[in-house]
């Protein structure tokens, strides 16, 4: 399994990207997982549903299965956010794994920026940063970069940059 993220601000047209970028990539024969961190509370559950009820009773995880999928949904009750590494643990073996989010852990990562947002580059500051997907011109011409709307360009960075997960963990 290799690993790359997407980070940028919110905004920044991330969920966009990689909503593109599977598809360009499953054409090409890899097989894709992705991670995404949420800022916010979230909840893929709805009320009255029984695994809601469930949840609500203080079950501390609650796996819902069709024939078509499954989700484990996991209550922390107070305990800390689990970190990249130990969410990454948990999915089953693919080619690729993109990260949508955790932009602030040291895995390799696209900076997606779009110039309309207004908002200071990341890579300045991020050295695990390896290349950019922007619309604008970045003031360290050095990286790596294509076009937002060029996804296929995007995709032959993501192959080159992506590292091995193994790699991840030894640092992490």
């Amino acid at each position: 399994m290799r690993l790359i993220g997407l980070a940028g601000w919110s905004g920044a047209g991330k969920t966009t990207l990689m909503t593109r970028l599977i598809p360009e990539l499953a054409a090409r024969g890899v097989t894709v997982s992705t991670l995404k961190h949420a800022h916010h509370a979230f909840d893929i559950d709805q009320p009255g549903k029984d695994s809601y009820q469930h949840r609500s009773a203080g079950a501390r995880q609650v796996l819902v299965a069709s024939a078509n999928r499954w989700a484990l949904m996991t209550e922390l009750r107070g305990a800390p956010e689990p970190r990249l590494s130990d969410l990454l643990a948990r999915l089953d073996p693919v080619e690729l794994v993109i990260v949508e989010g955790f932009k602030r852990d040291a895995h390799p990562k696209i900076e997606v920026h779009r110039a309309a947002n207004g908002k200071p580059w990341l890579h300045p500051q991020d050295p695990h940063i390896a290349c950019l997907a922007t619309d604008a011109a970045p003031p360290d011409a050095s990286l790596p970069r294509a076009h937002l709307d060029d996804i296929a360009a995007i995709a032959d960075l993501v192959l080159a940059h992506a590292q091995p997960l193994r790699d991840f963990r030894a640092r992490g």
